[in-house]
């Protein structure tokens, strides 16, 4: 049987940081749906399509990746696509308590679905969205943290 996981996540943008968890994950899964969620509360710097379009270019070498958008509880998309496990990346203790939270939600939504966490590389412990879109709008290098497509594209929405 085929192992299915979704990476759920804003992605606005994608930094170098999700694409080391997107080839990470592809190590334990057969395929992996990464998806972007349509959260009206947040007001992102891209569209939803911008990010879809960004995530697939980000990732078009790699197999048994696609790109999705969900506006959904995750348990019910994870569900609706055959996924069993979900991909959530922590990258300080900063992060844990939140997501923590959200593991054993979606543990009492559907006791089929796990959450799988992951660590980022250590050089991208750091690395936010948020981050980067502060440090490309007061000029600064993304050099080696997001992807060259992704800085082209941030630069031409930030640098208006």
């Amino acid at each position: 049987m085929k192992k299915i996981a979704v990476y759920p996540g804003s992605f606005d943008p994608v930094t170098n940081g999700h694409i080391d968890l997107i080839k990470r994950a592809l190590r334990i899964v057969d395929e992996l749906v990464v998806a972007v969620v349509k959260n009206p509360e947040e007001k992102p710097l891209f569209s939803v399509e911008e990010r879809i379009d960004m995530l697939k270019e980000a990732t078009k070498d790699l197999k048994n990746v696609k790109i999705d958008s969900f506006d959904e509880l995750l348990v019910n998309y994870a569900k609706k696509i055959g996924a069993k496990v979900i991909i959530r990346g922590l990258r300080a203790i900063s992060d844990f308590e939140y997501e923590f939270q959200m593991a054993l939600m979606n543990r009492k939504l559907n006791k089929e679905i796990e959450t799988v966490f992951m660590m980022p590389s250590a050089k991208y412990s750091y690395l936010s969205s948020s981050m980067i879109k502060e440090v490309v709008s007061f000029g600064g290098s993304l050099c080696e943290l997001v992807p060259k497509v992704i800085e082209e594209r941030l630069k031409e929405k930030l640098t208006k």
